[in-house]
């Protein structure tokens, strides 16, 4: 059984950079990662995601030129860059694993993730 846990989460000023990280229990080779968020009152949304056997990324646009999903193989861990952080930002933060490739048609596809991790909270002031 994978498990994830998220980190560095945290309370930042508007046009700050956070770094996420997911360390994973076992080896990430042709995984798919994805990073979802959820806002208060919102349904949680998938922002990024990767698939470690090529190293394809793929980023919603509500995030794309400011966040960046990477997966680092030997650390066993995937981190997303944050940065040009905005108020409407301002939410928990979760990582999650498929055991598979997912691509550009399913990504977004929470249904297709079969671990997960707790989540991190990110708050951005303005």
């Amino acid at each position: 059984q994978m498990s994830l846990v998220e980190s560095g989460g945290g309370s930042v000023q508007a046009g700050d950079s956070l770094r996420l990280a997911c360390t994973v229990s076992e080896t990430i080779y042709r995984t798919s990662f994805g990073w979802f968020r959820q806002a208060p009152g919102k349904e949680r949304e998938a922002i990024a995601a990767t698939y470690t056997g090529s190293g394809r990324t793929y980023h919603d646009d509500s995030v794309k030129g400011r966040f960046a999903i990477s997966a680092d193989k030997v650390e066993n861990t995937v981190y997303l860059q944050m940065d040009s952080l905005k108020p409407e930002d301002t939410a928990i933060y979760y990582c999650a694993a498929a055991p598979y490739q997912l691509d550009s048609s399913n990504w977004r596809a929470q249904r297709y993730y079969e671990y997960w991790g707790q989540g991190t909270q990110v708050t951005v002031s303005s």
